[in-house]
């Protein structure tokens, strides 16, 4: 009798263990994906601000150059909404997971490519064209990564933790970035000036085939999403999830794409502007601009675990107002402060800036999935984070260095950002958020 004990014990305990390591799988795939899809994406970005004028726009003035550099960094932007609806269509079709390791393998390519590619020097006008090419099939990737990656993980959840767990692929975003300036910094600390714009920068691209090898290999180790897999048993995808997410969830959209313009417009302001702003127009060292900006990926990605974790208890929507109020509060001491070029009151005006860059991030994925109904759930996030991304900071840095080209100030940045705040906040207060209990209902249904 008592031998028995043991045994049962252990057989109900075997599906929890089962449970816990599913759960961790997914985290870790979510999480090391996206990490490495944004760390080949900001690489991109860091390179643009730093090195790509030279390399491929030499017959250009430096502001010429530079603009021409982010002008390439906002055509994977045109691209993203495509992947995004690309990317939807075949998500909510056959199943999240075999999404998104295409995803990360087209990045990949990709970002190896532009490490490969040669300079103008060499091969002339085809160099910025094929680097345009190549910035596309990255925005391709990119716009369809983090639906997937955002669902495959708030699917998957517990409940009232959806929050928690859909902001580890949120934090991604933060980690790629802190790679890719560890990286920059990494090199241009042991090379020379000359050999970094010679050959060293194209060894973050390079890097990138380990970290893809690794990504693969966990994505292909996931278990499809729970909820995709029932609504496959039921036979009720759709067959053109597109059509019917325009026909019935033109306000969702719009809402979602809303909430989303003011956080990847200055987290783009953050990624790819303020570095090469602190060495042209404040003459800081690279490797000074890139450390602070890596205080700046670190402090974003604690804030984002914590504004998901947050959103659970308090709601998304309050969580995303007091986050977009912050971030509109900050608009112009950020600038006020950066302006000072002493490090720490420009690391103050980071670290200050993620407070709400997270506020505005973390919630994000688990309030897009309670929007959508899970056979347009796919298609829904894809599109929305991709046009948000389209609107807000897709040609972002490009319009910084234009505002102060035109005006000589700073402070119009911050005019700028000012302005995306109020649409997101616009958007905040027209969120129409369900109840806790109905929140959970629409995540898990397969309608």
């Amino acid at each position: 009798m008592t031998s028995s004990h043991p045994s049962s014990a252990s057989a109900e305990s075997a599906p929890v263990i089962d449970d816990r390591r599913r759960l961790r799988r997914v985290i870790g795939a979510s999480l090391v994906g996206t990490s490495i899809e944004w760390y080949d994406f900001f690489v991109y970005a860091s390179a643009a601000g730093l090195v790509f004028g030279k390399q491929f726009f030499p017959a250009l003035d430096g502001t010429s150059a530079l603009l021409a550099s982010f002008a390439t960094l906002g055509v994977s932007f045109v691209a993203r909404p495509i992947g995004g609806v690309i990317a939807g269509h075949l998500g909510d079709r056959f199943g999240r997971k075999a999404v998104l390791v295409a995803t990360l393998l087209t990045m990949g390519i990709a970002t190896v490519g532009v490490g490969l590619l040669p300079s103008y020097q060499s091969i002339g006008l085809a160099a910025p064209v094929l680097l345009v090419v190549l910035r596309l099939l990255q925005g391709l990737s990119a716009g369809g990564e983090w639906g997937g990656a955002a669902l495959m993980s708030v699917e998957h959840a517990p409940p009232g933790r959806r929050g928690l767990f859909g902001s580890f692929p949120q934090i991604g975003v933060p980690i790629g970035l802190l790679l890719a300036n560890l990286a920059f910094f990494a090199v241009t600390t042991t090379t020379t000036t000359e050999q970094f714009q010679s050959w060293g920068w194209r060894i973050p691209f390079l890097l990138s085939v380990v970290l893809i090898g690794v990504g693969f290999f966990i994505r292909t180790k996931v278990s499809e999403s729970p909820v995709f897999v029932e609504l496959r048993q039921r036979r009720r995808r759709r067959s053109a999830p597109l059509k019917q997410l325009m026909r019935s969830h033109r306000r969702e959209l719009l809402v979602a794409i809303g909430l989303f313009i003011a956080n990847n417009m200055i987290g783009y302001i953050l990624i790819a502007f303020v570095t090469s702003y602190g060495t042209r127009t404040l003459g800081l060292p690279s490797s000074t601009m890139l450390m602070i900006g890596m205080v700046g990926a670190v402090a974003w990605g604690v804030f984002t675990l914590f504004a998901g974790h947050l959103s659970d208890s308090w709601g998304r929507r309050r969580t995303y107002l007091v986050g977009t109020l912050a971030l509109t509060a900050w608009a112009f001491p950020f600038f006020l402060l950066f302006d000072t070029r002493s490090v720490p009151l420009m690391l103050v005006a980071v670290v200050a800036l993620a407070v709400g860059l997270g506020l505005t991030y973390g919630p994000q994925a688990a309030a897009y999935a309670e929007l959508f109904p899970t056979s347009v759930r796919y298609s829904g996030v894809s599109f929305a984070y991709a046009f948000g991304a389209v609107l807000g900071g897709g040609f972002a840095p490009l319009v910084a260095t234009w505002l102060i080209g035109i005006t000589g100030s700073s402070l119009s940045v911050s005019a700028y950002m000012l302005l995306t705040c109020f649409v997101t906040l616009a958007a905040v207060l027209a969120f129409r958020e369900p109840s806790a209990a109905e929140r959970e209902a629409i995540v898990v249904s397969v309608e």
